[in-house]
C-alpha cells in the first residue's frame, strides 16, 4: 500500500464509504404490537384461552383497595377495603352497603364461616400490628382472634372442613423470605406453622378433596402445591414449586369444583387460570387493561352453583374509581365451608 496517500483522495474514499454503510439495512430490534406497555400478557401465556370480563358495578369514584370478596348464603358478595379497612356488601342486584365502618385495621382478607360470622384479615400498619377479626354477619359483635401484638401480618385465608382455617403471613421481601403459612384450628387456641420462610406469603386455597393446599408468594412469584398429611403437617415430600409466574405478581386466589386454580395477577388487569397440576390452561382480562386501567386486580370469588367469577380490582390514581366485573369461568364453584 503506497505510504503518501493525497488528503483529497482519503476524502473522496472515506466519504465513499460513509455512503455505502448508510445504504445498509441493520438489524433493528421492534416492539411487536402491544408489547411496549407494561401491561403486555406475557409470552408464555398470551396464546391462552382467553375471555375479557365485564363490569358488574361500579364500587367507588376514587381507587379503593378493594380485596376479599366471598358469597354469604344469600347471594351477597362480601369484600373488603384495604387501606379504609371497612367491610362492604352488594347484594344480587349491585346495590352496595357497609357491613363494617372504616377503621385501622387494614383488612386485606376475608372468609366466612359457616355459622355466617365473619373472619377477617388484617395486615394493620403493614409492618408488625396484622391481626384477624371475627363479627356477627351484620358487622355487629367485634372479637379479635389474631391480636395485633402478634407479629403476623395476616393477608388472607381458608376454611377447612373443621372449621379450623389457614392463613398467609404477608411478611419478608424475595431477598428476606420472612413470611409463611399457618394453621388456626376450630378452637382458635393455637397458630401453627406449616409452611415457613416465604417472601410475602399470600393467596391461599384448598382444593377439593381438602388435602391440598395451595399457596402464592407475591415477592418472588411462585405458585407452591403442599399435600397435606393432616391438617397440620406436610406429607412427606408433599411440598413443591410448581409454577413460576412471569411478571407481578400473583395475588389472592381460589379454586373450582373440578381442582382449577384460579390467581388474580396484581398490576397486570387480569386473573390466570391454571389446572390442578399447576399449569396455565386459560384467563380471564379486565377491560381497559390494554391501555393500563383496572391493572390492580387483586381477588375473585367464584359464585355458589354456577361458574360466574366476580373480580375486584383498582383503576389506582388513573381516574377510574374501582369496580367488580364478572366473567364465566371452566367450572361451576367449589362448595366452601361458608356453605356447609
Amino acid at each position: 500500500m503506497p505510504k503518501n496517500i493525497p488528503a483529497s483522495l482519503l476524502l473522496v474514499l472515506s466519504a465513499t464509504a460513509f455512503m455505502a454503510h448508510a445504504g445498509e439495512s441493520i438489524p433493528t430490534l421492534a416492539y411487536p404490537a402491544g408489547d411496549k406497555q407494561l401491561h403486555a400478557i406475557p409470552a408464555p401465556e398470551k396464546d391462552l384461552p382467553t375471555v375479557t370480563a365485564q363490569r358488574w358495578i361500579k364500587v367507588s369514584d376514587e381507587g379503593m383497595q378493594l380485596e376479599g370478596p366471598a358469597f354469604d348464603r344469600e347471594g351477597n358478595l362480601l369484600f373488603v377495603e384495604v387501606f379504609g379497612g371497612q367491610v362492604l356488601k352488594a347484594d344480587p342486584q349491585g346495590k352496595l352497603s357497609v357491613v363494617v365502618p372504616k377503621n385501622t385495621l387494614g383488612s386485606a382478607g376475608l372468609a366466612i364461616h359457616k355459622d355466617g360470622r365473619l373472619f377477617v384479615a388484617g395486615l394493620g400498619n403493614f409492618k408488625n400490628t396484622g391481626n384477624l377479626t371475627v363479627y356477627q354477619s351484620d358487622g355487629s359483635g367485634k372479637k379479635e382472634l389474631i391480636a395485633g401484638n402478634k407479629n403476623y401480618l395476616v393477608d388472607d385465608l381458608v376454611f377447612d372442613s373443621t372449621g379450623g382455617f389457614y392463613f398467609t403471613d404477608f411478611k419478608g421481601t424475595s431477598t428476606e423470605p420472612t413470611g409463611g403459612v399457618y394453621y388456626v384450628p376450630a378452637d382458635g387456641q393455637s397458630i401453627v406453622p406449616i409452611l415457613p420462610k416465604l417472601a410475602i406469603a399470600n393467596g391461599i386455597a384448598l382444593a377439593p378433596d381438602g388435602k391440598t393446599l395451595w399457596v402464592t408468594e407475591f415477592a418472588s412469584g411462585l405458585l407452591h402445591r403442599v399435600e397435606l398429611k393432616d391438617a397440620r403437617t406436610i406429607a412427606p415430600f408433599g411440598e413443591a414449586v410448581v409454577y413460576r409466574f412471569n411478571g407481578p405478581s400473583p395475588d389472592s386466589m381460589r379454586v373450582d369444583q373440578d381442582g382449577n386454580l384460579y390467581v388474580a395477577m396484581y398490576s397486570q388487569g387480569r386473573v390466570l387460570v391454571l389446572n390442578p397440576s399447576g399449569l396455565p390452561i386459560g384467563q380471564i382480562l379486565i377491560p381497559g387493561r390494554e391501555h393500563g386501567h383496572f391493572l390492580r386486580s387483586t381477588s375473585l370469588a367464584l359464585k355458589p352453583d354456577t361458574n360466574e367469577v366476580y373480580l375486584v380490582a383498582s383503576d389506582g390514581d388513573l381516574g377510574e374509581g374501582s369496580a367488580i366485573f364478572k366473567a364465566q369461568g371452566f367450572a361451576k364453584a367449589l362448595k366452601l365451608y361458608s356453605h356447609d
